[in-house]
């Protein structure tokens, strides 16, 4: 059974840092693709960035490129999103989905499979 689960979130002051964690179950994280997306309140939820299983990334969002950096801990079969710099317009419940593809896709409608999510809130 494939299951993801996040964790990491928390309210964190602007310019501060988090580390999200998707642990998975069920399938190894190394064979497939695994994307972060986000959604804020009365918005659509949007990717974010995507680790291929090759281990090349995708960063879909030019408002944190620079600021996010998404990693891969095979032995824990988790996928991480460092998130610096956070910036309150990245407040957010954040997800990360596989539609069980080597490759990433940055639209939410082409993964099959999600976590519960973990939401980021960045306020002073």
């Amino acid at each position: 059974q494939v299951q993801l689960v996040e964790s990491g979130g928390g309210l964190v002051q602007p310019g501060g840092s988090l580390r999200l964690s998707c642990t998975a179950s069920g399938f190894t994280v190394a064979n497939y693709a695994i994307g972060w997306f986000r959604q804020a309140p009365g918005k659509e939820r949007e990717g974010v960035s995507c680790l291929r299983s090759s281990g090349g990334n995708t960063v879909y969002l030019d408002s944190v490129k620079g600021r996010f950096t998404i990693s891969r801990d095979n032995n824990r079969n988790t996928v991480y999103l460092q998130m610096n710099s956070l910036k309150p317009e990245d407040t957010a419940v954040y997800y990360c989905a596989t539609n069980l593809r080597f490759d990433c896709m940055s639209r939410a409608y082409n993964y099959g499979y999600w976590g519960q999510g973990t939401q980021v809130t960045v306020s002073s």
